[in-house]
């Protein structure tokens, strides 16, 4: 039996550091159940035994391994009952929690499909409605399928006719998708029920689509075993999938992730390889004068090896080039239009070039481009003619997150959302020719969004860059250095943080560290971006050269380098940094009778640290 001392980390310490909550639990004991190691279990590298004592873990169906998690689970919730305001928190969790949740609309044809949640529902409700002022009607109910809300579905992609629309279905929380499909001029599902789909869409064409499957699993390795070889399709409606056709096949590297896609118009299909977060392969095919694909289609190359993301946006039929979204030559992106008969590099002409701020995606609709940058961890969307010419920003609601604004050629308006740290989402209807936005749904929330203020401030990385950070806290709070303050952050993958909602973050915000209605100033969310995202390539790229030096350290920068302001007295914070690897240490610094406190949040975290 294993024991340790370990400290309450997370909002529970936090709390308990704002308003003094219990000052008795700071730390107690935990018994750890023994966890078996396999001195035998480990592999040979090179002439050297790795050994990999816990392998056997990994058997996740195993008598062993179920009763090991049951052990653990025992003790995780034994020492979560021990918190005295747990369930004051769990109830105000919820209360911020529940209100009324909207998504999407998904237009096809004259139908528009919306996701409602009303509060705390498992899975949210596929309504669909006619008319964009329609009586709306259960379309899909995920909870009355599976009381257990483990069951997902998802639209995968409508016909070009507007007729069928396909669904992805998970189950159990698993990767593996069966893909339905319906008649939306009856509402009913059809015969069609594929198996073995992973991380795939529905492109339509003609009478059917291709889709992206793995060879069918052993039996009892389904949830285990190591999906490889990926293969696209095509699906003829009506068609058992015993009788679907290959299109592409790779018999030589079964790590390799592929999809294909369709332009608008059918005009062209798109062949993406991947090896997963790195770059990609783009390939296209011309469907009018070459057919359906099959595996011995010679697809024309766009972008081949895995050094550059070069992806195609859509099809110009007015002028017959290829849109194409780029990062070759452009670090930041841009975007380019290709003619489809000279694909080469050197015949790229710009339609958007690449600008200081990072080109994150291209959307069409109307005849019309939509840009969406990030500029100081914000979105910033700006709309021009197919051509790139009369280039203007849209207004949008504040600084935040926004995503949407695609449509149809023929479309006259569009959907877009918009969230903050303290919006959890309001959808606007957006027209095209007006250049106006109206809001669609506003959420009923149970607290007050204008009580809370963010401000954006900006310090100097290690290198002198300027890393922009978001403040948020309650309006009228005093910067007396006594604020318990969440820092948080993330590297890697070329992600950035921008303004999102969180109802965790809410509550901190909110009870300002008091619980059990102690008086106490409210706290802030001292939000950076660990990676600046206006760098977009070229940091990821100096990252790994450097292997995560740069990255990495900016945690220490936050700290050492950010305005001061007087929010926090020897960072009285929780840290909640990630990334790949972890930058920097990973610690909760906790007030005990006036001194800070380091506890380590895990062992496994050990050797990450720098300057611990």
């Amino acid at each position: 039996m294993m024991t340790r001392t370990i400290f309450a980390a997370g909002c529970a310490s936090l709390l308990t550091a704002c308003g003094g909550g219990d000052q008795e639990h700071g730390s107690r004991t935990m018994n750890y159940p023994e966890t078996r190691k396999d001195s035998t279990a480990g592999d040979s590298l090179h002439g050297r035994f790795v050994a990999d004592p816990y392998r056997w873990l990994e058997n996740d169906t195993s008598a062993e391994t179920a009763d090991w998690v049951k052990r653990q689970n025992a003790v995780t919730q034994e020492q979560l009952a021990s918190i005295p305001f747990r369930k004051e928190v769990a109830r105000r969790f919820e209360e911020l929690y529940d209100f009324p949740k909207l998504g999407g609309p998904m237009r096809v044809g004259q139908l528009y499909f919306i996701w409602k949640n009303s509060g705390l529902q498992n899975q949210s409700v596929m309504y669909v409605r006619k008319g964009l002022e329609g009586a709306d009607e259960v379309f899909i109910d995920p909870n009355a399928i599976d009381p257990k809300g483990t069951t997902t579905f998802s639209p995968l992609g409508a016909s070009m006719d507007h007729r069928y629309l396909a669904m992805g279905v998970n189950r159990a929380g698993s990767d593996w998708q069966d893909i339905i499909v319906y008649d939306l001029t009856t509402m009913k599902q059809t015969s069609d029920e594929l198996k073995w789909a992973k991380f795939s869409g529905a492109a339509w064409y003609k009478d059917g689509f291709f889709y992206s499957r793995y060879p069918t699993p052993a039996k009892g390795t389904e949830l285990s075993g190591a999906a490889k070889f990926q293969k696209v399709y095509y699906h003829k409606l009506g068609d058992p999938q015993e009788k679907d056709k290959l299109v592409w096949e790779n018999r030589e590297n079964g790590d390799l992730y592929v999809g294909v896609g369709v332009t608008e118009g059918e005009e062209f299909a798109t062949l993406y390889v991947s090896t997963g977060t790195d770059g990609f392969e783009q390939y296209y095919h011309d469907l009018r004068s070459g057919g359906m694909p099959t595996p011995s289609t010679k697809w024309t190359a766009l972008q081949t090896g895995f050094d550059h993301k070069t992806s195609i946006v859509a099809y110009e039929p007015k002028n017959d080039r290829l849109l194409v979204m780029t990062d070759v030559d452009a670090p930041r992106y841009r975007l380019v239009a290709v003619d489809p008969k000279e694909p080469q590099q050197g015949a790229w002409k710009d339609i958007i070039p690449q600008k200081d701020e990072l080109l994150q995606g291209v959307s069409t609709g109307g005849g019309l481009l939509f840009a969406d940058y990030l500029k100081d961890a914000t979105t910033r969307i700006q709309r021009c003619n197919i051509d790139g010419s009369d280039m203007r920003e849209i207004e949008l609601p504040d600084l935040g997150s926004a995503g949407g604004f695609g449509g149809e050629r023929g479309d006259t308006f569009s959907f877009y959302s918009f969230s903050s740290f303290t919006d959890p989402g309001t959808i606007y209807t957006y027209d095209y020719a007006t250049d106006k936005s109206e809001v669609f749904y506003r959420p009923e929330l149970t607290f007050d969004p204008s009580a809370y203020e963010t401000e954006q401030v900006f310090y100097p990385s290690k290198d002198g860059t300027k890393i922009p950070m978001f403040i948020v806290h309650k309006k009228g709070v005093q910067q007396n250095g006594k604020n318990p303050t969440l820092l948080y952050a993330y590297g890697g993958f070329n992600i950035s943080l921008s303004p999102s909602f969180s109802t965790s973050r809410m509550l901190l915000l909110e009870q300002g560290g008091g619980m059990r209605n102690r008086a106490c100033a409210a706290a802030g969310i001292w939000r950076g971006l660990a990676q600046g995202g206006h760098e977009g390539e070229q940091a990821e790229r100096l990252r790994r050269l450097h292997r995560g030096g740069r990255v990495p350290d900016q945690g220490e920068v936050d700290r050492q380098r950010a305005p001061r302001r007087e929010w926090r007295q020897q960072w009285r914070a929780v840290d909640r940094r990630g990334g790949d690897p972890a930058p920097g240490p990973l610690r909760c610094l906790l007030p005990r009778s006036g001194r800070a406190r380091h506890a380590p949040l895990s062992e496994v975290h050990r050797w990450l640290r720098l300057g611990a």
